[in-house]
């Protein structure tokens, strides 16, 4: 394994862990936009419709996605920047 492959792995750690919250954080503003309420339903709450669970599920998921990708490729970047190779 490349020397910048083990030396990112504590960079790709930390840059998981902050983008999990970067990701909670933006769904959860965008739940209160879109959902017009505080918290997003559970999928065990009884009072809530399969339609809002499964869309909050659903919206959960890309915001996940799309955060982990960008913070991904994001500190990719930013190694090569300053180290000339590319980490992944």
């Amino acid at each position: 394994m490349k020397a910048s492959k083990i030396a990112y792995k504590p960079v790709g750690l930390a840059l998981g862990v902050a983008g999990g919250l970067i990701a909670g954080a933006l769904f959860r503003q965008t739940w209160k936009v879109l959902g017009h309420d505080e918290d997003a339903p559970k999928a065990t709450d009884e009072y809530r419709s399969w339609n809002e669970v499964l869309t909050a599920a659903a919206l959960q998921g890309a915001v996940f996605a799309v955060v982990k990708a960008a913070v991904a490729r994001g500190g990719a970047t930013g190694v090569r920047g300053l180290t000339g190779t590319w980490p992944g």
